[in-house]
Parts: structure tokens; C-alpha cells; sequence
């Protein structure tokens, strides 16, 4: 079998599936924090080399206060619980903004390997496209390649995202490095995490024909 050597994770669906569960919106988050666990390890034993999971956005900080409080405090939960993983861990997002969790700033910076290294992993907290892409948009010349001048430059091309919760859209997940990226959905919300849902997306990505547009 073919193994993508770079995984994205959207781990959609949290809100609704405490709403349908009788619990208030907010408190679908922590129930996200195994599965986040789960699935780092069985990358690992898969031969996975680098996973990016979206912790959230920019536009989701648009949120009601105690769903932004909830969604902050579970990623700086499951980079604390990683943290005790073999993983060389990196937070991309925005620094600059007071939505930007204090917590996470040491990991701003790939000096952060615990265990034997291991597997690469990013967390995407507050980002966002458009800061992403902010100083390429400002390089008048657009000589350079985008790729060296972009915040997320440290985060190599996607093989394949796995979305869960139903949608259908990439909620503007690493632009650059998704636009060769095969895209698997899961109808099952985030916290309803299985397994076969990741040995499926596999062996899905294994029947794909992969030519990078040649």
C-alpha cells in the first residue's frame, strides 16, 4: 500500500455532535482530545511522517466568547498531550494576536521535539489564509518562490486531507500546500473518531492516481 508521507486533519463536527448529544455547543471540543491521540498513533505505526491537524481559525474566533475559551483550552490540551508523544511539534497561526493562546507561543518554533522526535506535527491555531499568504501578497517583484516567503513554510505539501463531519470544503486549510492534496471526507462527526475511518482514507489514497497534475 502507498503511504501519504503527509496527513491533514480537519477535525469537524464538534459542535454538532454535542447538540446532539444534549450538551451545549462548547463542550463538544473536549470531547475531541482522544481521538486526536488516537490518531497520531496509529500514524505512527503506519509510517506517517508528518501530520497537520486545524485547530481553528481566524474566522472562528468570531465565536461566542465561551466556545473561543473552549476551542483555545482544548488545543493547548492535545499540544500538551503530544508533548509526552515521540513528536517534533510546531503551532502555526498568528502570534501577533491576543487570540493567539499564550500557552502554545514556545512551540511557535520547530525547537520542540519530545521523545525520539518522531513524527512531524503541526497545529494550525489562529490562522488564517490571508496571514498566511500576507507577505507574499506584499512582495511587489512575486519573484521568489511563494513557498520561501509564507508563514507556514516550514510545513511540507500535502498528500491527503481528511476531513470529517460531512462537509465538503477545505475552510481554507494550508492553501500552498494543499493544492495538490487528495480529499477524503467522513460523515461521522469528529468525536465519533473510529479507526477505520483512517485505515479506509488509506486504502482510499491507495487507489488514487497520483500525478501532481503531469
Amino acid at each position: 500500500m502507498r503511504i501519504p508521507k503527509h496527513i491533514g486533519v480537519i477535525p469537524d463536527g464538534n459542535r454538532r455532535w454535542a447538540v446532539e448529544n444534549g450538551l451545549t455547543k462548547e463542550k463538544g471540543y473536549e470531547k475531541g482530545l482522544d481521538p486526536g491521540l488516537e490518531l497520531f498513533k496509529l500514524c505512527e505505526k503506519a509510517g506517517i511522517e508528518e501530520i497537520t491537524y486545524y485547530g481553528f481559525t481566524v474566522d472562528n474566533t468570531k465565536r461566542p466568547r465561551f466556545q473561543r475559551l473552549a476551542f483555545s483550552e482544548a488545543c493547548i490540551d492535545a499540544v500538551k498531550m503530544l508533548s509526552k508523544e515521540n513528536a517534533s511539534l510546531l503551532v502555526v497561526g498568528n502570534t501577533e494576536s491576543p487570540m493567539f493562546p499564550i500557552e502554545l507561543m514556545p512551540y511557535a518554533i520547530r525547537r520542540q521535539s519530545f521523545g525520539d522526535g518522531g513524527i512531524k506535527v503541526n497545529f494550525l491555531v489562529n490562522y488564517g489564509w490571508q496571514w498566511d499568504l500576507k507577505n507574499y501578497f506584499l512582495d511587489e517583484n512575486k519573484k521568489q518562490n511563494p513557498l520561501d516567503l509564507i508563514y507556514s513554510r516550514d510545513i511540507s505539501r500535502v498528500d491527503l486531507i481528511i476531513r470529517w463531519g460531512g462537509r465538503r470544503r477545505l475552510s481554507g486549510f494550508l492553501p500552498l500546500q494543499s493544492v495538490y492534496s487528495d480529499f477524503y471526507v467522513i460523515n461521522d462527526y469528529w468525536p465519533d473518531f473510529k479507526k477505520e475511518h483512517f485505515y479506509n482514507a488509506l486504502e482510499w489514497y491507495d487507489r488514487q492516481d497520483i500525478t501532481l497534475g503531469g
